[in-house]
């Protein structure tokens, strides 16, 4: 009995939806009709928020931009293509860098001098081979001629270079180192019977006094433990040792109360400095 109703709903939902219902259903639903071209131009126009219309540039505006590009030129015509050298000028400079080249010894060209060759000595032990006579050293010169080996000439150079030039920078700059005493055939402080001084070797060389480029003169004797004077002198004492092996000063002996003792001996425990 119930299989026979459920049969009786089943052909009835059929007779239903194949009736009038599904008959009167669109055949098309998915893609509606386009607007036709009246209603279209029928429309009410708004001005696009993308791209907003530029005013026209016053006449200001358009002053000031032709000067800018004037000032730009003008600046880029002058910092491009600097004015040449006059040819003198050039010249000189040319015969400076030969001199220098013609004047450099010791593979250098900041030690400036003239080689000498074999330096004989009146006593034994004194006197030595390939010796140089100095000039200036880094620029700075030298009081008088300094006579000494390669090995002690660029010791000298590393010395000025890295540190005297620098240690009186601030008071005008350096341009002689006073020399006290080069090659000497003689003693150790000429005292009798003791061994040959590094100066009878051309191994040392003792500097009193460094010259500014003001004509002032800071002096070991004066200088020495006074003010900024005295602090750049105890600072280019202290940094000859490395260069050099041995380095003595006033505080050394009464021998070096007066002057900064240099020389390049060697030492199995390393630089002796006082």
């Amino acid at each position: 009995m119930k299989r026979l109703i459920a049969v009786a709903l089943l052909l009835l939902a059929g007779t239903v939806l194949t009736g009038p219902v599904l008959a009167a259903a669109p055949e098309t639903s998915l893609r509606p009709t386009l607007r036709g071209g009246e209603i279209l131009a029928a429309l009410p126009t708004t001005p696009s928020r993308l791209r907003p219309v530029m005013r026209a540039p016053s006449d200001q505006m358009v002053s000031m931009a032709a000067q800018a590009d004037l000032m730009i030129f003008a600046g880029l015509g002058q910092s491009l293509r600097p004015a040449l050298r006059p040819p003198a000028i050039v010249e000189q400079a040319m015969a400076k860098r030969r001199a220098r080249r013609k004047g450099a010894i010791c593979d250098n060209v900041e030690i400036q001098g003239e080689k000498v060759g074999h330096v004989p000595g009146r006593i034994k032990g004194c006197g030595f081979k390939q010796g140089v006579s100095v000039r200036s050293i880094s620029g700075v010169k030298l009081s008088q001629s300094a006579t000494m080996d390669c090995t002690t000439a660029k010791a000298l150079n590393e010395w000025v270079d890295k540190s005297v030039i620098p240690a009186f920078k601030n008071r005008g700059g350096v341009v002689q180192l006073r020399v006290a005493a080069h090659y000497a055939c003689r003693t150790r402080n000429n005292q009798p019977g003791a061994r040959i001084s590094e100066h009878g070797k051309g191994r040392a060389i003792d500097i009193s006094a460094f010259t500014m480029q003001d004509g002032n003169v800071i002096t070991v004797a004066g200088d020495w433990g006074n003010g900024k004077n005295g602090k750049a002198l105890a600072q280019v004492h202290k940094n000859a040792c490395g260069p050099f092996g041995t380095v003595l000063g006033p505080k050394a002996d009464r021998y070096h109360r007066d002057h900064f003792h240099l020389d390049t001996a060697s030492y199995r425990s390393g630089s002796y400095c006082r």
